[in-house]
């Protein structure tokens, strides 16, 4: 994963309420295929290993978050277990096609948590956090983000 989209990714985090949270993790999912993809082309095995390890990882973090108390979430949960498998199988195997069997199967569910989140209305999980304001300027290549302190210390005294 780029040092931009890490940044990005911190930003939308630092941000975002319950529901955009896991749209977050998909996206981030989304990352490392896409880095699996490049280092199986570039055939480049150790990078190929670690972005599946870390798309794992966000499949376990998707996993973590089910509640247990809906019967979607045993759904879910069996598809998490499927894709996580999946890149498993892919890592052992060098077979990129497990990943994008994977990355098919996200996308899906994807488009629905994406609807979700836009009708979460629910506070942002993390307070005292920089306010982002976006969309006066724009830099050479992108749009250039302002963060506006008006408190320094963002609750934090010693």
């Amino acid at each position: 994963m780029k040092k931009e989209q890490i940044v990005d990714f911190t930003r939308r985090i630092s941000q975002c309420n319950k529901g955009e949270l896991i749209v977050i993790m998909y996206d981030i999912f989304f990352a490392y295929a896409e880095d699996a993809n490049a280092a199986y082309e570039a055939k480049d095995w150790e990078a190929y290993k670690e972005a599946l390890r870390r798309g794992q990882r966000a499949l376990g973090e998707l996993i973590s978050a089910l509640d247990f108390r809906y019967d979607l979430a045993k759904n879910l949960y069996s598809i998490y277990v499927f894709c996580r498998d999946s890149l498993a199988k892919a890592m052992y195997k060098r077979d990129i096609a497990d990943v994008k069997d994977a990355e098919r199967l996200m996308r899906k569910l994807y488009d629905g948590f994406v609807h979700a989140a836009k009708e979460d209305t629910s506070a942002p999980l993390m307070r005292n956090t920089q306010q982002v304001y976006a969309g006066y300027t724009y830099g050479r290549d992108d749009l250039v983000e302002t963060c506006q302190d008006s408190d320094t210390s963002r609750g934090f005294l010693v």
